[in-house]
């Protein structure tokens, strides 16, 4: 048994979502997190989820939700009882941007994520015009949400790059629900 004095971060698995539109690198991500390597993936269908240990005794579910357009409509039925929210952007697949947003938008303002904190992950950042995390604020709009915690981080999923400085962003979002 751990700790009695333990922080609330420390008692469950902490729910975090994993969203954005299909081939954004979701799956990659999840996978070069659970094993450290890079994994052929497949666009998903429905979900996968993993449980991963973030930090000493600090444990993570990620729900990595399938993104293609005929599976969006079913986002809303995985964001109860969310802790942070993951927000996957292809940042080299600018024609996309638009959908990105407006996927965004609408994953923000359900009920059930209602001061939920997110973070926007600019994957693909080893790929030749790739917007930069600057850019991306602007065209995601990110300076409307100040009703919760937000960060955006580059990262490449195939390299993994900005992977580690992922999870220490979940974890600083987490610690901001929990010690207000």
């Amino acid at each position: 048994m751990g700790a009695q004095n333990s922080k609330p971060v420390h008692k469950k698995h902490s729910r975090v979502v994993m969203m954005g539109l299909d081939f954004s690198g979701k799956s990659t991500i999840l996978y070069k997190l659970k094993i450290n390597q890079t994994v052929e993936t497949f666009p998903t269908v429905g979900f996968n989820v993993e449980s991963l240990e973030v930090a000493k005794n600090i444990f993570i579910t990620v729900w990595d939700v399938g993104g293609q357009d005929k599976l969006r409509p079913n986002w809303k039925e995985y964001l109860e009882d969310t802790d942070v929210l993951i927000y996957v952007v292809d940042s080299s697949d600018r024609p996309r941007i638009v959908d990105a947003t407006a996927e965004l938008l609408t994953v923000l303002n359900n009920v059930n994520m209602a001061g939920v904190p997110f973070l926007v992950l600019a994957n693909k950042q080893d790929l030749p015009n790739a917007l930069t995390t600057k850019e991306l604020v602007e065209f995601l709009k990110l300076e409307n949400y100040d009703d919760r915690p937000w960060e955006i981080l580059g990262c490449s999923a195939y390299t993994g790059e900005g992977l580690a400085e992922a999870v220490h962003a979940v974890l600083r979002l987490l610690r901001r629900t929990r010690d207000p």
